[in-house]
């Protein structure tokens, strides 16, 4: 399943990147030599947003990633953190076509997108998308005034771009004013599509189909017909890893998604989005969709706990599948358990010393038979009830 499309735009940015002199440069080893295949990528350093902030205040507007200067891009964005994104060059920069091409969406539809336009990106996102696909676009961002709703029995979009509960506000005021709803297509991202809403949906005679993306990204992946979780992009590299590690987990077990784009505008190699998701099998790379986030830390005894020192664990305990720490309060005092998977049930001699060495805070330690912890993503669970 590697996408030798992107590898092949990956090896063509690296040497740009080798040429260009930006902070791409420090990247060690096999950034020098070339990427040409998953194993050489997972050698390379994970790119964090805590790492991305730090690199943009230091290197106003984009820490140096950029490989074409802020005047040579389309437009520029802030987002909350504030991060600043660009949009670079070229129809569909961000990807959406595809994902609006697989929902069924034609050229000559109209299109009524209800992302802002406003300094993040997510309005231009979709829109370059559906003008690449030779559609009008409605840009009414998020806003359900009369105005907007005036201008759907006007324009008679046929397609709506946006999250699911504002197209079910948009159906109920078009509903109020007396407005025959003209909606079949929708594309939604940017928050969950429960299911009672998808079959309110459909009963209406709309298709929806879910896009999920980032703003330093654009789209990652997208549902299509088949019904088997979220097609990956062709245009990025997608990887699963261990939560806080970076190191790749077995095909089919949750872990923190890490997405390589090779664009030459604004590369960005092994960005981790903090989302948690697996890949699914099949010939092309697809995954099960949003299962939760991989940002884990937890305060206990005053002391912050991360995904990355429990993984650490694993280098004292050679052959161990998952782990958890799991950690309650009993007493008016923290506890921390550190299960293991492991086919020999002895714990290690002096494990529990090394626990408290790596996280800082005594623990115990408890082997547990391999698979018998859940596939979630979980490398930390907080089971402390929050104060009434």
């Amino acid at each position: 399943m590697t996408n030798t499309r992107a590898f092949s735009a990956l090896a063509e940015t690296l040497a740009r990147i080798r040429e260009s002199g930006s902070a791409w440069t420090g990247l060690p080893g096999a950034a020098a030599d070339g990427v040409t295949t998953p194993e050489d990528l997972a050698r390379l350093p994970v790119l964090r947003k805590s790492d991305l902030l730090a690199k943009q205040s230091q290197t106003p507007p984009f820490g140096g990633l950029n490989l074409t200067a802020p005047g040579g891009m389309a437009r520029l964005f802030s987002s909350p953190g504030p991060i600043y994104e660009p949009q670079g060059a070229g129809d569909d920069w961000f990807g959406a076509a595809d994902a609006l091409r697989a929902l069924g969406v034609r050229p000559g539809m109209i299109v009524l997108n209800t992302f802002s336009y406003h300094m993040t990106p997510a309005g231009f996102m979709f829109d370059s998308g559906a003008r690449s696909l030779e559609c009008a676009v409605i840009p009414a961002g998020p806003s359900a005034g009369d105005d907007q709703i005036a201008a759907i029995g006007q324009y008679r979009p046929e397609v709506y771009i946006g999250i699911p509960d504002f197209l079910n506000i948009l159906l109920g005021k078009l509903d109020a004013a007396g407005i025959a709803n003209p909606i079949r297509l929708a594309l939604v991202s940017g928050a969950a599509l429960a299911p009672s809403l998808q079959a309110g949906f459909e009963a209406r005679g709309i298709k929806v189909r879910q896009a999920y993306g980032t703003a330093e990204l654009g789209i990652v992946a997208y549902e299509d017909d088949t019904g088997q979780g979220m097609r990956v992009s062709d245009r990025i590299i997608l990887e699963i890893t261990r939560p806080g590690t970076g190191d790749p987990v077995p095909h089919g077990e949750v872990g923190e998604v890490l997405i390589t784009r090779p664009d030459p505008d604004y590369p960005l190699i092994r960005f981790a989005t903090g989302d948690l998701s697996a890949l699914l099998p099949g010939d092309a790379p697809r995954i099960a969709g949003w299962k939760g986030r991989a940002d884990q830390a937890a305060k206990v005894k005053g002391m912050f706990v991360r995904p990355e020192q429990v993984e650490a664990m694993r280098k004292d305990v050679p052959g161990a599948g998952r782990m958890r720490l799991v950690i309650t309060r009993e007493n008016e005092r923290d506890g921390m358990v550190l299960y293991i998977e492991h086919p020999d049930p002895t714990p290690p001699e002096g494990i529990e010393d090394r626990l408290a060495e790596r996280l800082r805070i005594r623990g115990t330690v408890r082997i547990v038979a391999p698979d018998s912890l859940p596939n979630d993503g979980k490398v930390i669970s907080d089971e402390r009830r929050p104060p009434p």
